[in-house]
């Protein structure tokens, strides 16, 4: 009778000692993988030049063909998905990108580590050419013209994964059109909205041959929770900030489109 409860004691014993090795695994991957990110991410931010388009054209090459966090098909809906967003859609590919790799912790660790070294950068020379007239400087010129290489390097290397056929390049080429006769932002909310309702008509009946596998470690809950955050904050805060003339909420107001794109992508994915 001893040893049968000695050896229960015993079986009881090791199946806690697995749990708590599975336990300290799991930990272990998480920052591990927190940690990638944030290396990744950081050495984007200190090498990526060209704005949000050539920034989209580094993630494609860092994330999907490098690492291969991500398949074509899941990293192009990810990008129209957040051009269709408010504010610069590379950070919110970057967080979306963290989000997948590691739940909220790693899309809040990818933003910090992309945006950071751009803020340091901007202050660094705002204080360092405050009261200088840099407008005509041959320098700024010389990045200029850099900056237009390295976003159409960006599109070139996206082109054949966004527009594999000949009538995504014709709905590509309208866009394009578009957005440059008439340079306006109702221009472009136009040209999504026409182009999406394109896609839907010549698409509706075609079949994707493989598949986008993505895979979100957040729950429907939170995720629903994420979606009335996010109509709260666009609708309250501009109420918030004409009744109470508060300066806080006045800024919080102001760079809020962060917030709702963090929160709108989440729940949006999510619920999907």
């Amino acid at each position: 009778m001893e040893d049968k409860v000695l050896w229960k004691s015993l079986k009881k014993l090791k199946t806690r000692k697995g749990e708590n090795t599975v336990k300290n695994n799991n930990e272990n991957k998480a920052i591990k993988s927190l940690l990638e990110i944030l290396l990744v991410s950081t050495r984007l931010g200190l090498t990526s030049f060209g704005g949000p388009i050539a920034h989209l054209g580094y993630f494609h090459n860092e994330y999907i063909r490098r690492r291969k966090w991500m398949d074509e098909k899941s990293y192009a809906d990810l990008v129209a998905l957040c051009q269709f967003l408010p504010g610069p859609a590379s950070s919110q590919v970057g967080i979306g990108i963290g989000v997948m790799r590691a739940g909220i912790l790693g899309g809040i660790v990818s933003f910090i580590g992309f945006t950071l070294p751009s803020v340091v950068a901007m202050i660094i020379f705002a204080q360092i050419l405050q009261g200088m007239d840099v407008r005509d400087a041959g320098w700024v010129h010389g990045l200029k013209i850099v900056a237009v290489a390295v976003v159409a390097h960006a599109i070139l290397g996206m082109a054949k994964s966004l527009t594999p056929d000949l009538k995504r390049k014709a709905l590509a080429l309208f866009a394009l059109v578009g957005t440059l006769l008439w340079q306006t932002a109702f221009t472009q909310v136009c040209v999504i909205i026409i182009a999406a309702f394109i896609g839907f008509l010549l698409y509706r009946q075609h079949k994707e041959d493989n598949d986008a596998k993505i895979q979100i470690p957040i729950s429907k809950g939170f995720a629903a929770m994420c979606l009335i955050l996010f109509f709260c904050l666009l609708f309250l805060l501009p109420i918030l900030r004409e009744v109470t003339s508060l300066n806080w909420i006045a800024m919080f107001d102001s760079f809020s489109f962060w917030f709702f794109s963090f929160w709108w992508w989440t729940c949006r994915f999510t619920i999907a």
